[in-house]
């Protein structure tokens, strides 16, 4: 038995080959004529005079840019900075940690694969043990997640790291929840948030993480190399630049260290992020 799909009125919009009817948005995402089209207008911008549009004019295009998504966010520009994926953000607060020998990383057993070996790959140089407690299935409610989880914590747990949608079992996490827990036990919360931006609401501020990571590609059909890094004011000088460019002892530094370790990296073409806050 065979089952036809046909979305004409949605396949138009994508460059998508015309035998595939594409649903996989939670992978590599898919970008929208229209989106591409700005991206490539970016790119072509930038050409016309790169001295001027990346040596003169990115920080503020920049941040025009995060200021336009982070209200879409629930949070302000100051509180996030562009990362090329949620890879990229999950290995720069998880490096930036100082975790040593005895402390715990407690997660799930939901967690996507990247993610958990950025931890054991840390646990393997530092000493650190990530944990993956187990939440089994079904669940029946938000208080049924956190009581499964909370089983994992013990004294030495320093960060809880939960996902907030789930790439492989499609779950959505009470997060903010979990949040407010950790907070109340002193300890620090990562949240990788992949897949939800275009899928859930979000209210970052509200939500209480103390780090959320975010991808642009998925469901807000942004180009690939768009995703966000938050962190709570209070939190955000914990994080050490990944890459040590201009920004690390800035002669003109900011009023956030946050957005001078991360806004500028070197030359790149920065048009994919740029996309996601102009129309």
């Amino acid at each position: 038995m065979s089952i036809e799909c046909r979305l004409p009125v949605a396949a138009e919009h994508f460059q998508i080959r015309p035998d595939i009817t594409f649903f996989n948005h939670g992978s590599f995402g898919a970008c929208p004529r229209p989106v591409f089209e700005t991206y490539q207008e970016w790119q072509r911008r930038l050409e016309t005079d790169p001295v001027e549009f990346l040596g003169r004019r990115l920080n503020e295009i920049r941040y025009e840019a995060q200021e336009s998504l982070a209200t879409y966010l629930g949070t302000q520009a100051d509180r996030i900075v562009f990362v090329r994926n949620t890879t990229v953000g999950v290995n720069i607060v998880a490096r930036s940690l100082r975790l040593g020998p005895g402390d715990e990383v407690l997660a799930t057993d939901h967690e996507y694969g990247a993610s958990d070996r950025i931890w054991r790959f840390l646990s393997g140089q530092h000493g650190m043990h990530y944990i993956n407690q187990p939440i089994p299935l079904p669940l029946e409610s938000d208080e049924e997640v956190i009581e499964h989880l909370w089983r994992g914590v013990t004294p030495r747990t320093k960060v809880v790291f939960i996902s907030h949608i789930t790439s492989p079992t499609a779950l959505i996490f009470p997060v903010a929840k979990i949040c407010q827990r950790a907070r109340e036990a002193g300890i620090l919360t990562v949240v990788d948030g992949a897949h939800a931006p275009g899928q859930i609401l979000l209210d970052l501020d509200a939500l209480g993480a103390d780090f959320y990571i975010g991808n642009c590609h998925k469901w807000l059909c942004a180009p690939k190399g768009a995703a966000f890094l938050y962190a709570r004011p209070e939190q955000q000088a914990l994080l050490q630049p990944l890459i040590v460019s201009w920004g690390w002892d800035s002669l003109t530094p900011s009023s956030s260290t946050f957005q001078d370790y991360f806004g500028w990296l070197g030359t790149d073409d920065p048009a994919a992020y740029l996309s996601v806050g102009w129309h």
